[in-house]
């Protein structure tokens, strides 16, 4: 999926985000960190890595998958916009604690095809993001081919794999609610 009008890249763009930036519902909440004045939300389907890989084909994708979640990729897009200027990794604009929110484990069962379905998010109530990871730019069996072809996958290993439009900034004291149609829903507040 596009966001905030970038330019479509030729191949999947690819960053790390710490594992200390996973937050589960229920066990805190999204701190701004100091010096950041633009935290933004993408709420994204994520997926689950079942077993070990390195160098998936494409068409063996789906026996990697061993579940879905939903997830906000929380972003400090003024430290992300420095990071661009200077051509410098954006890990400290996308690894802060608690940058990571996540649901709990979706069976793949449950998600029978995971590129058709409506993500969203609300802020205080109010729509931000409403949209479909039919219009994703790489389809799910590409990212992982892709990834495992730089980086072996491992068990746990968890793909974001794009928002929708509607990316914008959130402040302490919102509260942020996102969902898969009506399979899963979030919600965690920002401090």
């Amino acid at each position: 999926m596009t966001e905030l009008g970038n330019v479509v890249p030729e191949r999947p763009l690819v960053f790390l985000k710490s594992t200390s930036s996973l937050l589960l519902e229920g066990q805190g909440k999204i701190k701004v960190p100091p010096g950041c004045s633009e935290l933004h939300h993408e709420v994204e389907l994520a997926i689950i890595i079942g077993k070990n890989g390195s160098k998936i084909d494409e068409s063996k994708a789906k026996e990697f998958i061993g579940g879905y979640a939903l997830a906000l990729d929380m972003t400090s897009r003024d430290f992300q916009t420095d990071a661009k200027k200077k051509g410098t990794p954006w890990t400290l604009a996308k690894s802060w604690d608690t940058f990571c929110p996540i649901s709990s484990l979706i069976p793949p069962s449950t998600i029978t095809d995971p590129q058709n379905v409506h993500l969203w998010l609300k802020v205080d109530d109010e729509l931000r993001q409403d949209g479909n990871t039919k219009d994703m730019i790489y389809p799910i069996p590409k990212l992982i081919s892709y990834i495992s072809g730089v980086m072996s996958l491992n068990f746990g290993d968890i793909i974001l794999t794009g928002t929708p439009s509607g990316v914008s900034a959130v402040s302490s004291g919102q509260t942020l609610e996102a969902g898969i149609g009506s399979i899963v829903k979030m919600s965690f507040q920002v401090e």
